[in-house]
């Protein structure tokens, strides 16, 4: 999976206009993503677009940010910290499946796919138990534009898990039935998986970043460009 990362990130930074790499492009036999599966090129595709959605969400919330927006509305739930912990400990047991796929060790492949799908519903469980726990504390959608970006972001973000939950039941589903020797067979569907699961961890890291480990600091550069 780091071998696609690489080539998706290195072929962004790449500037065509530029002489050497003109020279460069000359030579080039146009196979920069020879190897990289449909379903892996399905996910990019969707990574694309899902960075967008989200990227415009982050923004409105630095951008709309009343002047005078009162910390004190903002939350700490030890909840959200347990939630992410959850989602990173899933990001590196599916990284640790693409691992021995890679290894051609099946042994613990369908107990690991197993605890990927147990663990991403914990998530999600965890999710709407914090969502429950802001509403009883008051805090709503429309309380203010903090907690309508919140809300909205984790919706979003569980829309997304839900749906990569759905393709993992239809692979596990299949992985469960097939012989060890087998399973190698499904290594680009799970790889595929894999990078949509990095993909939502990332994108969640940031967002936690933002609007809880310096949220504080956030506002209060937003009141200074707003100001």
């Amino acid at each position: 999976m780091s071998k696609i990362i690489k080539k998706i990130f290195g072929a962004l930074v790449e500037k065509p206009w530029d002489e050497n790499q003109v020279n460069i492009d000359n030579q080039h036999v146009g196979s920069t993503f020879k190897g990289v599966s449909s379903y892996v090129s399905a996910v990019i595709v969707i990574f694309g677009v899902s960075t967008v959605l989200f990227s415009l969400i982050v923004t409105a919330y630095l951008y709309s940010i009343p002047g005078g927006q009162d910390t004190m509305f903002l939350f700490k739930p030890n909840l959200f910290w347990f939630n992410s912990f959850v989602l990173i400990l899933v990001a590196y047991i599916f990284r640790k499946i693409t691992k021995d796929l890679e290894n051609k060790r099946t042994s613990k492949i369908k107990r690991n796919l197993i605890q990927v799908g147990a663990l991403s519903y914990l998530f999600l469980l965890g999710q709407i138990l914090l969502w429950f726990q802001l509403m009883e504390d008051g805090k709503f959608v429309s309380t203010n534009s903090y907690f309508t970006s919140f809300y909205f972001f984790t919706a979003l973000h569980g829309l997304h898990l839900l749906g990569g939950l759905f393709f993992w039941g239809k692979v596990c589903s299949q992985i469960l039935k097939l012989d060890e020797k087998k399973i190698l067979d499904e290594k680009n569907k799970v790889e595929a998986l894999s990078l949509y699961w990095m993909f939502l961890l990332i994108i969640w890291l940031v967002f936690f970043l933002v609007v809880y480990v310096f949220n504080d600091s956030v506002i209060a550069w937003c009141k200074e460009l707003i100001s």
